[in-house]
């Protein structure tokens, strides 16, 4: 998680309490507020994000070939969501009675939440490049193709790990107010900029590289798909609606964290907060902003899979197999044809050898 403990000085942990002008500031007040607060946003997380994501592993997974560098990386999305899903009950424990697993798994959760936080937000970036791709470029076919989608996910782990390795290292279990706690213990001889540096790292490329990346991809895609001729203008406004969702969905929950985050690794330099009520809503604010990054993770399935119209092709597809095979035959499907990010500009044209499969991108309504 995202707490901190510095051997050389009082902690700059909401679970401790520390001094402010020679005096203790109390935090019972933060840790009675994260015991009853970060349970109740975990469990309902826990909950809506295991059932979405587990149905895209399920579908996905039961194809026999991924279509595109989206599909693979929705999958992936969905993977390192269910494994940064599942460390959540570890934290709402230890939020309400304390770390009482010891140290190795307070290493492990801990490594777990921070690396695949950080591949899902580099997933994201990796979606929004491919559809850019997709629409400006012919986008690769074949075993030479996927050998490059497998070499882009593998990358992306690897920075994910990176990024997770310094939990690894430094997460241990403290003891503090009668209970233990896991958290992230920094030596003395790691100064404030190398602490700070971590934190601003996570942030750039968490955050501002990803939405950068995101907003320049999309805005391109809207303005193909705004001058595409032979579509109607309300399917291009329902297509440029999912473009400004994904944007504005990552950007209202990953804001406010990162802004806090940023706060934080200023203090850490400066020394800023000197007040102990303003430290406590510090507290606080890392509290409430963490647990809406997180629901990040819940809504990945509605932006980048549901709507998609090679996804829902295939649940119904899998749906009426089923039906079929417990006697009952659904009814044709109804309802116009989705639009295709691609606008079929670049994949009409190729050669449909490979699969009868029409070539659907996943980002369509």
């Amino acid at each position: 998680m995202e707490d901190f403990y510095y051997e050389e000085e009082l902690s700059h942990n909401d679970s401790y309490d520390y001094s402010y002008d020679h005096s203790v500031c109390d935090k019972e007040a933060v840790r009675s507020f994260a015991g009853v607060f970060l349970p109740v946003i975990y469990s309902l997380a826990l909950v809506v994000g295991l059932a979405g994501n587990a149905l895209v592993v399920a579908v996905y997974a039961s194809r026999s070939r991924l279509r595109t560098l989206t599909d693979v990386c929705i999958l992936n999305l969905a993977a390192s969501d269910l494994l940064l899903l599942v460390t959540l009950p570890f934290w709402a424990a230890d939020a309400v009675h304390g770390w009482r697993l010891g140290a190795a798994a307070c290493k492990l959760t801990s490594f777990l939440y921070s690396a695949n936080f950080s591949c899902g937000m580099l997933l994201l970036a990796c979606i929004s490049v491919d559809r850019y791709r997709a629409v400006a470029h012919r986008t690769g076919r074949g075993a030479r193709a996927r050998r490059q989608w497998v070499l882009v996910c593998v990358v992306l782990w690897a920075v994910a790990v990176f990024l997770g390795l310094p939990e690894l290292v430094f997460s241990t279990v403290k003891h503090s107010h009668y209970r233990m706690y896991c958290t992230s213990v920094y030596p003395p001889s790691m100064g404030r900029p190398a602490k700070a540096t971590l934190e601003l790292l996570e942030v750039t490329l968490r955050f501002v590289l990803p939405f950068l990346v995101m907003v320049v991809c999309y805005c391109w895609v809207g303005r193909a798909l705004g001058q595409a001729p032979g579509v109607r203008k309300e399917k291009k406004w329902r297509a440029l609606r999912v473009l400004l969702a994904v944007v504005a969905v990552f950007l209202l929950t990953q804001l406010p964290y990162n802004v806090v985050k940023l706060c934080r690794a200023l203090d850490i330099i400066y020394m800023l907060v000197t007040n102990c009520e303003v430290s406590k809503r510090l507290d606080r604010a890392m509290q409430v902003t963490e647990s809406l990054a997180l629901t990040h993770a819940c809504i990945n399935p509605l932006l980048y899979a549901f709507i998609g119209s090679s996804f829902k092709g295939h649940v119904l597809k899998t749906a009426k197999r089923l039906g079929q095979q417990f006697g009952r035959h659904p009814g044709p499907e109804n309802g116009e044809p989705a639009v295709e990010i691609a606008l079929n500009t670049c994949n009409q044209n190729q050669s449909q050898s490979e699969s009868d499969e029409p070539d659907t991108s996943t980002f369509s309504i």
